[in-house]
């Protein structure tokens, strides 16, 4: 696979296509933050979808990140600083944006997922049509803990995904839940051994390169829309009003600093 020409250029990630074999590649690249989201990445992430879909042929593409783990949710250093509310808002809505970017690409997105997978890296992962996971993955869903709500449409897709009881519990208790656990409430799709998901991702993708684009894409669009009856992220607008009213409580700003204290 190649870096992808024509591609704009990203700072925070990168792009890769095959064009032979109809398959592509989206990279999260900061393995010095463990690939936490920063709002560039969130912004290009969006980008990246949109080129897939305008300027290629690529019919699956994996999502995967560089270094040590998956994705390790919104860069925390951003709570730990005073925020407008409407800095806020704009960051809650643009992590929508990604999901609903990912969600809603043409191509079958494929998550490749490897050592720590956290709060928003988890809602990019649901985003993803596949989720493929090494055996030693690690989950969390550490809002809560920060003092504010799990935003970017990850309540819908994980009740969809996973259903209404064990969402609560995931998203209420904050726990670490590991691979098989992910895979039996069926957040995970595939589990692999240590050092494969990349492996398994591509081979996947590979597989379904090779059927008509045209009936996987009238699947995805019909599963979708079934799961949009069931749990609709059309509401997940209304995210980024709740993520402004919890930073402005006390109670939850004292146990943001407090969860950040604690993993100094």
């Amino acid at each position: 696979m190649e870096p992808a020409a024509g591609a704009p250029p990203f700072e925070t990630i990168e792009v890769e296509v095959d064009v032979g074999a109809r398959t592509g590649r989206i990279t999260l690249n900061r393995p010095s933050k463990l690939n936490a989201m920063s709002p560039t990445m969130l912004a290009e992430l969006v980008t990246a979808a949109a080129w897939f879909d305008s300027s290629t042929e690529a019919v699956a593409v994996v999502v995967r990140g560089r270094g040590r783990s998956f994705c390790a949710g919104f860069d925390l250093g951003s709570f730990s600083e005073q925020r407008e509310p409407g800095d806020a808002q704009h960051t809650a809505d643009l992590g929508r944006r990604m999901a609903d970017a990912i969600t809603g690409m043409r191509a079958v997105t494929i998550a490749a997922v490897h050592g720590h997978c956290v709060g928003g890296g988890l809602v990019l992962a649901a985003s993803c049509d596949l989720r493929v996971a090494e055996a030693d993955a690690s989950f969390s869903i550490p809002e809560v803990d920060l003092g504010i709500p799990l935003a970017w449409g990850g309540i819908p897709r994980l009740v969809r995904e996973i259903g209404p009881a064990a969402t609560k519990d995931l998203v209420m208790t904050c726990r670490r839940f590991g691979t098989d656990e992910a895979a039996r409430l069926g957040l995970i799709t595939r589990v692999v051994d240590a050092g494969e998901a990349l492996v398994v991702a591509d081979t996947l993708a590979a597989e379904l390169a090779h059927k008509s684009p045209l009936v996987l894409s009238m699947t995805k669009r019909h599963v979708n829309a079934i799961a949009e009856q069931s749990g609709s992220t059309s509401l997940s607008f209304l995210d980024a009003d709740a993520l402004s009213a919890a930073q402005r409580d006390p109670a939850s700003r004292s146990a943001a600093r407090a969860y950040l204290d604690r993993r100094r």
